[in-house]
């Protein structure tokens, strides 16, 4: 059966100083990095050996769409790899529910990829002489679930993911968008806590894949599944994800919330990333809002009592539509009864400019 989970601050995914190292001389390499901090160049030329993962530490939360975008070459595929053991760490510790995944025997790993981690590749691998309903069941079936339960189930994911009408046809029937789902009911429907996704919608035609990643949001949180999901499209991180790690030639560049990364890049590769990106959506009324004891104490006679009032998790748009509609510059910001601050037209227009906090405090 497919259950929904709580969110909570519980980390299910702990990932601590990993690397991934390639090559005959991986465990000198490994060793120079322990002792004498090589960089990934410093490794090739000293080696002959790739750093695809370099000291990445990330944390994923129960309930929380964890995206990792990149580049090709940037490590991403890689690390989502070492998640789940399908590639072994040179260095470093993951744990999964607090298990570290390195320390399982063969029959352990296999019941915690079997339970506990479900994974859906760009290429979706479904079997083609299996009909859709026996592709959604075929993981339940590795498990040695009774053929009547593990239709039933798949027959709920299926469901789930828009399918219901489908069951009997068989995967060359179906459009690409649609084998993406039947991949997705397949890993729901061994009900796993956490669901790794590794750019399954790449491939895509552009309507499908935003109609897809809004499906694939809804339903995740809906069930309240965790998951960590590549891209290389900093959009589509945006779109899905509740945070986001950047990574660049297998380091982890920054990790943040859409808005943090956007107003707050950590470098100038981040900024670059982020120069396209509408803010409309993404900086919210507690970011671009001065606040109201500040403004007082330089302004002591502004009367906050006529504002438009929001919330402070309004967008750009939201503070635009209020101040188009109200004679007043001004728009303040309310959280439980008591105004807390005041978004300016000069702040205002430093948060569509994407300013950093710091910057805008002076609006």
């Amino acid at each position: 059966m497919i259950t929904a989970m709580n969110d909570s601050n519980e980390v299910l995914v702990d990932c601590q100083s990993v690397w991934k190292i390639f090559g005959a001389r991986a465990p000198a390499a490994v060793k120079a990095i322990s002792e004498r901090g090589l960089s990934k160049r410093e490794v090739l030329q000293e080696f002959d050996c790739v750093v695809g993962v370099s000291d990445a530490s990330l944390q994923v939360r129960r309930g929380e769409i964890f995206c990792v975008m990149g580049l090709s070459g940037s490590g991403k595929s890689t690390l989502i790899r070492l998640l789940n053991r399908l590639i072994e760490p040179s260095l470093g510790k993951i744990t999964v529910k607090g298990k570290e995944i390195a320390k399982l025997n063969a029959a352990e790993l296999r019941d915690m990829r079997a339970r506990n981690i479900g994974m859906v590749f760009q290429s979706v691998a479904l079997l083609p002489n299996r009909t859709v309903l026996e592709n959604a069941a075929f993981g339940l079936e590795v498990r040695g679930v009774p053929k009547e339960a593990r239709n039933k189930t798949a027959r709920a994911a299926l469901e789930k993911v828009g399918l219901a009408d489908w069951t009997s046809k068989y995967p060359a029937q179906l459009s690409g968008g649609m084998q993406q789902r039947v991949g997705l009911a397949r890993a729901l429907a061994a009900d796993p806590e956490i669901i790794l996704m590794d750019e399954p919608f790449s491939a895509l035609d552009p309507l499908i894949r935003r109609q897809l990643q809004d499906e694939f949001r809804q339903l995740t949180k809906s069930l309240g599944k965790s998951a960590i999901f590549i891209t290389h499209d900093l959009e589509e991180a945006i779109r899905i994800g509740d945070r986001i790690a950047i990574m660049k030639d297998g380091i982890i560049v920054q990790v943040g919330t859409a808005e943090e990364i956007v107003t707050r890049p950590a470098d100038d590769y981040v900024a670059d990333f982020v120069a396209g990106i509408s803010r409309i959506h993404l900086v919210k009324a507690h970011s671009v809002m001065r606040p109201v004891a500040e403004l007082k104490s330089s302004q002591p006679q502004f009367d906050v009592s006529a504002l438009p009032r929001t919330s402070p998790e309004a967008d750009i748009g939201e503070l635009i539509d209020l101040t188009m509609q109200s004679d007043r510059d001004a728009v303040a910001v309310v959280e439980n009864g008591a105004v807390v601050g005041v978004v300016t037209i000069r702040g205002l227009l430093r948060g569509v400019a994407g300013k950093p906090a710091g910057e805008l405090a002076a609006a």
